[in-house]
């Protein structure tokens, strides 16, 4: 009678670890990328990465373009994603916001770091800040790094973007959506400048008769990089199995895809924090006042 107690109990326990293993298995993982360039061309690149992502994890992976910057913020405070590949202010907005952590931080160029840079057209004759009073600009988007929150600091630190709206300084300021769109509303002169990082236009432009064709006329101080992060309450286990996975894309042969991703190099250790805390300071003297 014992013995078949015993049975019971071991048959019980290989059930329910058969269903605990069949339940990861069925689970699938949902990862939001950050619209910064053609949300076509980054639908077709997640894709492929989802696909490699999902063979090393074993397990589904969905990657799906945000219609905005502020949506991937949403999709972590609403755990519509369980990951999202974020841009630096939007880390930070959805740590703030959604409590997310940062899994994995982007290696970019070989640093984990970049600046941004307020681009004219050479032939424009506008060589400093001072000269783009009463003109017309590109951003990319209100929460961008680089494409609206550091050149906005910027501005308002030497005293020419009052109360924090750019159109006390600016003719008219817009919001091309990504980077490479209001790097081509400069080249195309629908705006007299644009903002965006150091390396937009070597990324974007790749025409070397479009690239030699702009300048910048100021450049910010130095911007950490953020990279993937998970949603609150993501089954702490599974984070690290994903931090693994993350890890072993830096390998040669996934270099090509990282490259077409973001143009980043691959992953590292998300470090403390803290070391986003100059980013919320940007963020508090930056941010469009609502």
């Amino acid at each position: 009678m014992r013995y078949s107690t015993r049975v019971g109990i071991l048959l019980g326990v290989v059930v329910a670890m058969g269903l605990a293993t069949a339940a990861v298995a069925a689970q699938t993982l949902t990862l939001a990328l950050t619209p910064s360039q053609s949300p076509t061309a980054l639908q077709q690149v997640g894709d492929e990465f989802g696909a490699v992502l999902s063979k090393l994890l074993k397990m589904p992976v969905k990657v799906y373009v945000a219609s905005d910057y502020a949506a991937v913020i949403e999709a972590m405070r609403s755990r519509t994603a369980d990951l999202a590949f974020l841009h630096t202010v939007g880390y930070v907005l959805a740590h703030q916001e959604a409590k997310a952590t940062l899994l994995a931080k982007d290696i970019w160029h070989g640093k984990t770091s970049y600046t941004s840079r307020i681009y004219v057209r050479k032939d424009s004759g506008l060589k400093t800040l001072e000269d783009l009073r009463g003109k017309t600009i590109a951003f990319v988007d209100p929460t961008s790094s680089s494409g609206y929150i550091y050149p906005m600091v910027l501005l308002v630190q030497k005293g020419l973007v009052k109360s924090r709206d750019p159109k006390t300084f600016f003719k008219e300021a817009l919001y091309a959506g990504s980077h490479d769109a209001a790097l081509l509303a400069l080249v195309n002169r629908s705006v007299d400048a644009a903002a965006s990082f150091d390396l937009a236009r070597e990324q974007y432009l790749k025409d070397k008769e479009r690239i030699e064709a702009i300048t910048w006329v100021a450049e910010t101080p130095p911007i950490p990089e953020a990279g993937i992060a998970a949603r609150e309450g993501l089954d702490p286990a599974l984070a690290r199995r994903i931090f693994a996975a993350l890890m072993a894309l830096n390998a040669p042969e996934h270099k090509p895809l990282l490259t077409k991703l973001y143009s980043i190099d691959g992953f590292t250790d998300p470090g403390p924090d803290s070391d986003f805390d100059v980013v919320r300071v940007a963020l508090r003297e930056g941010m469009l006042k609502r």
